[in-house]
């Protein structure tokens, strides 16, 4: 961290402290055309059974921020360019890969986008069970079992002692779901990150999964990091929204003021382009329309300040601050517990805002 970006954050120490906070993480990758950035100043924080949502379309950088964490991007052309990913007090960017493996699948497990090739097609689902229990518990072969036997009864698979001698084909695709959030959970993490769990179920079998999610998530107080594209999804069962465009977050707020009072343009223009029920319209307003708009930028609170949103294609502001070494944008705290990227502008670098930190819970799935 630079002195520049150390000056421009204050940390409230009147605040729970999360279980969980990324600060301003920077990832990129080599390409033929020079080095990607894929992530370029992500800031977040957990707390215990909270659920935030990284939210974003494809290729704004959610996988590779929760591959990230558990150190499963390959280095090289994967490099952590800056910013630290705290987990109980240790920063895991800064772990061996022996460290690592206590952590990964034990204190933090992940739930990937696509079981079918997350899990390993000549090997019976007990024995991947079995092996991850093995790993990071000190317990008996027949006690793994019991574990795995218990695990995938937890997540409503009939008969699991006779399944666990069954293969992955030999599963629905919903079952497979269920066999690796058993795989995740057997370990009792205190972290979950779920990368788009319900990606390719059909519209009953994702009500299911995410249901069961939520049940697990209370009976065991665990926190949960849920990577979505889908907005319906978000509303139902995230606590604290992060909203992602192009490696960077361009909002952070609680599930609520995020729905009733979005800031940016693009999440403006997000929920413009989506149908709801009971209105009537000949055609949806495209995402772009709204972006695409100079005056869009104008109504965030403080424009005529200098707090001007940040976007890619967007002209940078005259009095942009320049410092080597530290992103060109910034999040803005523009009200109590909402956080909007905006560009880091001379007023901005003069007016520092603490990083996004919200301990919010929805009273409806506590």
């Amino acid at each position: 961290m630079t002195t520049t970006q150390t000056q421009t954050i204050i940390d409230s120490t009147a605040r729970p402290r999360p279980m969980f906070k990324i600060a301003d993480l920077a990832v990129s990758f080599d390409s033929a055309g020079g080095r990607v950035g894929a992530v370029d100043g992500l800031s977040l924080a957990i707390h215990p059974r909270q659920t935030v949502a990284l939210v974003g379309e494809s290729g704004c950088g959610k996988s590779v921020t929760a591959m990230t964490v558990l150190q499963l991007i390959p280095r090289p052309p994967g490099r952590f360019d800056r910013g630290t990913i705290l987990f109980e007090g240790r920063d895991l960017l800064s772990l061996t890969e022996k460290q690592m493996l206590k952590v990964r699948g034990g204190q933090i497990a992940m739930i990937f986008q696509e079981p079918m090739t997350s899990l390993n097609p000549v090997y019976t689902i007990g024995d991947q069970i079995i092996e991850a229990v093995g790993l990071h518990q000190k317990v008996s072969q027949k006690e793994a079992v019991e574990i795995a036997v218990a695990a995938m009864n937890d997540v409503g698979i009939p008969k699991p002692a006779q399944r666990l001698r069954a293969y992955p084909h030999q599963f629905s695709g919903g079952m497979r779901q269920r066999v690796m959030i058993a795989m995740a959970l057997a370990c009792q993490p205190k972290l979950l990150l779920a990368d788009e769990p319900t990606t390719a179920l059909d519209v009953t079998i994702q009500a299911q999964i995410l249901e069961l999610l939520a049940d697990l998530q209370r009976d065991r107080d665990m926190a949960m990091m849920l990577i979505t594209h889908d907005l319906g999804v978000v509303a139902e069962n995230a606590d604290v929204v992060c909203m992602m465009y192009a490696g960077r977050v361009v909002e952070y707020a609680t599930v609520y003021d995020l729905f009733e009072k979005s800031h940016h343009p693009y999440t403006r223009g997000l929920f413009k382009s989506m149908p709801k029920l009971g209105e009537v319209k000949h055609r949806l307003t495209t995402i772009d329309e709204v972006t695409n708009d100079p005056d869009q930028f104008k109504k965030l609170p403080g424009y005529e300040k200098g707090i001007v949103p940040w976007w890619p294609v967007m002209e940078p502001p005259d009095d942009l601050a320049k410092s080597p070494g530290v992103a060109d944008s910034v999040l803005y705290e523009i009200e109590p517990d909402h956080w909007v990227g905006c560009w880091r502008t001379q007023f901005l670098e003069h007016h520092p805002s603490r990083r996004p930190d919200i301990a919010f819970r929805r009273d409806d799935l506590a």
